[in-house]
């Protein structure tokens, strides 16, 4: 073997340690966390800013990674097939494109880019400056590609929507939260300010069956009592029915005021908002923050009271359900020993759903609805019908709606 030859082996060595750069570069530029490259570079990190910047441009860091990633592997056939052309004659072409593809593959195409997605963030902070030095080398031909890419944009116009999805975000945030970037309870806080905007008034309120309100002609003895049994801070206050709800009487307002001669419910009402039932609650939060309430009056189309909405209402729908002192705990969903549930049927459809895996569309809000609606009748204790895999059967009813059901999910059938 020759020094020639020598020369020629180091130099295809060196074109496939180039060849390995490029392609761990542009795998590492596309997989690189973006939110943690922001901190390390607000906290000082040159290279993670770099690096950010690298990734923002891609386009013209991808069109110096091609060019060099090209020059450098024809470089290598060229010299592989003069090395075994010396050696072998005229089947060394042959032997040489054998050789340098399974080399290139592996050594230049395969494992760098394994391995610039398993360290992304450390590789392109890496890259980065030596990426910059190329991209001034190679600006002129960066030029001419841009201009190329230009006039493709033109004659291929893209349908693409730009931006992120909802559905996108929620896949994200699922991926971070399977692999420890965020634990589950991050995970539904976020999903929860997701579809925050999604719900309307109507997926939240308090039906008019379940309010509590006061007569305004109702005596202070008895609006006392109400305070003192229920635990509210707030009572809506109607005229004559409830469909009439003109105000909201506090409870702080109504003691500090209850001894002294000439008090009435009337002088102690405060203005309350309306809502329509398609309103959407962050639309809704923002109404009550800039009128000073914490009470919202839904109303139909017929302008009939259709229930109500506090601001610890909307809040807990980001944050959980928000208990004190006064609030008795109440669970939807108990768990039994036979692996059923009870469940309340003030408690959210979509969250039934949602703990037997269901993923359906349904008109009705609530269970009670639900359990309505599949029976096309008002049901009385006992009562047990079948829905997919879910047999459920009445527990508890009154006469207008159904209060308790206990619920088994069956094994769902095995697909060939």
């Amino acid at each position: 073997m020759t020094t020639s030859d020598l020369w020629m082996i180091a130099t295809i060595a060196l074109m496939l340690v180039f060849s390995a750069y490029f392609s761990a570069s542009e795998t590492a530029l596309l997989s690189l966390n973006h939110a943690r490259l922001k901190n390390l570079a607000s906290a000082g990190n040159k290279k993670a800013a770099l690096a950010l910047k690298m990734a923002d441009n891609y386009d013209e860091v991808i069109s110096t990674i091609l060019i060099g990633n090209n020059i450098v592997n024809i470089v290598a056939a060229s010299l592989g097939s003069l090395l075994f052309t010396n050696w072998m004659g005229t089947a060394g072409v042959s032997v040489s494109t054998a050789v340098l593809t399974v080399l290139v593959l592996i050594f230049g195409e395969i494992s760098p880019k394994v391995l610039g997605k398993e360290h992304a963030d450390s590789f392109s902070q890496f890259s980065a400056p030596i990426l910059r030095v190329l991209m001034v080398v190679l600006k002129p031909a960066n030029w001419l590609f841009l201009q190329w890419r230009k006039l493709l944009s033109k004659i291929f116009v893209s349908k693409d929507e730009g931006g992120m999805t909802g559905e996108e975000l929620m896949t994200m945030v699922e991926e971070a939260e399977s692999e420890g970037g965020i634990d589950s309870h991050e995970g539904q806080l976020i999903r929860a300010a997701i579809e925050f905007d999604d719900l309307d008034a109507a997926d939240i309120l308090t039906p008019r069956v379940d309010i509590t309100a006061v007569d305004m002609d109702d005596p202070l003895e008895d609006v006392r009592e109400i305070f003192r049994s229920h635990g509210f801070s707030r009572l809506p206050v109607y005229k004559e029915t409830v469909d009439s709800i003109v105000g909201v009487i506090h409870e702080k307002d109504f003691f500090r005021a209850y001894d002294e001669p000439g008090t009435t419910i009337a002088s102690l009402i405060k203005p309350v908002i309306y809502a329509t039932p398609s309103m959407k609650i962050s639309s809704l939060l923002q109404l009550l923050q800039r009128s000073k309430t914490h009470m919202a009056v839904v109303v139909d189309e017929f302008g009939g009271t259709e229930g109500i909405i506090t601001m610890e209402d909307i809040l807990e729908n980001l944050v959980g359900e928000i208990w004190d002192e006064h609030d008795e705990v109440i669970e939807d969903f108990q768990r039994q020993e036979d692996g059923s549930y009870i469940i309340a049927c003030t408690a959210n459809l979509e969250e039934m759903f949602r703990l037997f895996s269901m993923d359906r569309d349904y008109d009705a809000t609530t269970v009670s609805g639900w359990v309505i609606q599949e029976m096309e009748r008002i049901p009385v204790p006992g009562d047990t019908f079948d829905y997919e895999n879910l047999h459920v059967l009445i527990r508890r009813t009154d006469a207008r709606r159904v209060l308790e059901i206990q619920v088994w999910a069956k094994p769902l059938p095995q697909e060939d």
